[in-house]
């Protein structure tokens, strides 16, 4: 006889290219305004502080290839595509010049937001869960080992709504390059293998509808595909 009150839910995981294995996501961690030009078209001026984040429920994600609903309670639902990195080994404190030892692999993420609630929530200087944290916002492609990709510091990022290009990017961009998250994260947090951090997104960020296809990728990395499906 079990003893929880209810069954607990199942671990959730995403594939691995070239492998039978799946990657339990543990945490994700999400970088905020890491690239310039889109910390402008938020109204925030960049600048080379110390990054921030905020967090999805590993229970949010859904894989690559999937039709969502339109998110509910908002009119303004977003996508924003980025690199995503698989931590593979644990650490603590870690140093940047041993960052990348610890990373499992790379993969493609869409950050999916409310983003009339995150104005509303920033106006207001309140906590954007509503606005990032929900059911289907972290939109994952399959993890890629970095034995295959290498450590990508450079390479176009780009996204597609309905086949127009809406954001292309490059990873030379980002403010705080991939070791220097993981250095500074890793201060604040013991990380575990199957964390996962979304790197921040390119300019670009706009509205989908119900009918709507996102098509992303990253270029040495992978593709990332989303139906948007009608709201519940």
């Amino acid at each position: 006889m079990s003893r929880y009150l209810f069954t607990p839910p199942a671990p959730v995981a995403a594939p691995i290219r070239g492998r039978d294995e799946l990657f339990p996501i543990h945490r994700i961690f999400c970088v905020g305004r890491n690239y310039a030009a889109h910390a402008r078209e938020m109204g925030a001026e960049p600048d080379r502080e110390a990054p921030f984040y905020f967090n999805k429920s590993a229970h949010h994600y859904v894989p690559s290839g999937s039709t969502i609903p339109y998110a509910s309670e908002t009119a303004n639902f977003q996508y924003e595509m980025e690199l995503v990195v698989a931590i593979g080994t644990g650490g603590f404190r870690i140093a940047a010049a041993d960052a990348l030892d610890h990373v499992f692999g790379y993969a493609c993420g869409l950050d999916m937001t409310r983003r009339d609630i995150q104005f509303a929530l920033r106006e207001k200087q309140r906590p954007w869960d509503l606005a990032k944290d929900f059911e289907n916002a972290a939109v994952l492609s399959e993890i890629v080992p970095a034995s295959i990709t290498g450590h990508p510091g450079k390479g176009l990022v780009r996204l597609k709504l309905n086949g127009e290009v809406k954001q292309s990017g490059d990873l030379s961009d980002l403010i705080h390059p991939v070791p220097a998250l993981i250095a500074h994260l890793s201060r604040f947090y013991h990380l575990q293998p199957g964390d996962i951090i979304y790197t921040g997104t390119p300019e670009g960020v706009g509205p989908v509808k119900p009918g709507d296809r996102l098509e992303g990728m990253v270029e040495g990395v992978g593709n990332i595909a989303l139906a948007i499906g009608p709201a519940e």
